[in-house]
């Protein structure tokens, strides 16, 4: 009877072993999957912001150095210019689907911050400029330095706080 006992107990130990590895195993395997996924949407997003930079410098600066007063090459650079634009931002979403929803909530947080501060200043921006309350004209390069660097210090402070 002892020997049964024992027995079993041997072999339901085993049981139990062999269940917990196989799903350590598929754990590990999910976490690595999880790591390439994560990995490839970056260089895919890093892809598509290169591109959309590449784009925004040609429609930019091609009619003034490269080509002048061509309508079809001004148009076909804007064209190239959203098409990248909307490309990025597909890319960006898909990053952030692919985010756990610690990194998603962090992520998130810091584009709300980022859309409130641009709606506010923005405006409040624009209105000085009309008003002529300040000394220079308002620029939008401006308002996007702005909400780089607001985006970029709230996911700073939130990794910070939740980590």
């Amino acid at each position: 009877m002892y020997i049964c006992v024992k027995l079993t107990l041997l072999k339901d130990n085993l049981a139990l072993q062999y269940i917990r590895n196989i799903y350590l195993n598929n754990m590990k395997t999910d976490i690595s999957q999880i790591k390439k996924t994560q990995k490839k949407n970056i260089i895919q997003l890093a892809i598509w912001t290169w591109g959309w930079v590449a784009a925004s410098a040609l429609a930019t600066f091609g009619p003034e150095f490269l080509w002048q007063d061509n309508d079809f090459l001004n148009i076909g650079s804007m064209g190239l210019y959203f098409i990248t634009g909307f490309g990025m931002i597909i890319a960006n979403r898909k990053q952030l689907m692919g985010l756990d929803e610690l990194q998603r909530k962090i992520q998130l947080e810091g584009m709300a911050l980022a859309l409130g501060v641009a709606v506010v200043v923005g405006l409040g921006y624009s209105i000085l400029d009309i008003e002529n309350y300040i000394g220079f004209k308002a620029e939008i390069s401006h308002l996007v330095v702005l909400i780089g660097l607001t985006y970029f210090s709230a996911v700073l402070i939130n990794t910070k706080r939740y980590k």
